[in-house]
């Protein structure tokens, strides 16, 4: 079992940056596929990027390909999502998952273990 906790979360303006935590205790995040999601007041909980055990494989939500990128620090059991060139439609919670379903690792449905979210805010 792992435990996640999600942070650096804010508000701020549309074209700024910001880089999302997920520190991770109870087992290390190298055993897991690690994935962000979001979702917005109203909808549902989308997929953003996910990593993969190895690191080497990544993948990215067409709406943030080019802007986001997903990485890990092993040593720091951390997983981040850095954030660039942000727009209104980013605003959203952002949620890290843990989980181990490699077909599975687009969906929500793919992920066992869950953070309980940072409130990212874009304004125009």
């Amino acid at each position: 079992q792992v435990q996640l906790v999600e942070s650096g979360g804010g508000l701020v303006q549309a074209g700024d940056s910001l880089r999302l935590s997920c520190a991770a205790s109870g087992r290390t995040i190298t055993s897991y596929i690690m994935g962000w999601f979001r979702q917005a007041p109203g909808k549902e909980r989308e997929f953003v990027a996910t990593l993969t055990w190895g690191g080497a494989s990544t993948d990215y939500a067409d709406s943030v390909k080019g802007r986001f990128t997903i990485s890990r620090d092993s040593a720091k059991n951390t997983v981040y999502l850095q954030m660039n060139s942000l727009k209104p439609e980013d605003t959203a919670v952002y949620y890290c998952a843990a989980g181990s379903s490699t077909l599975r690792r687009l969906h929500d449905a793919g992920y066992r273990y869950w953070g309980q979210g940072t409130q990212v805010t874009v304004s125009s």
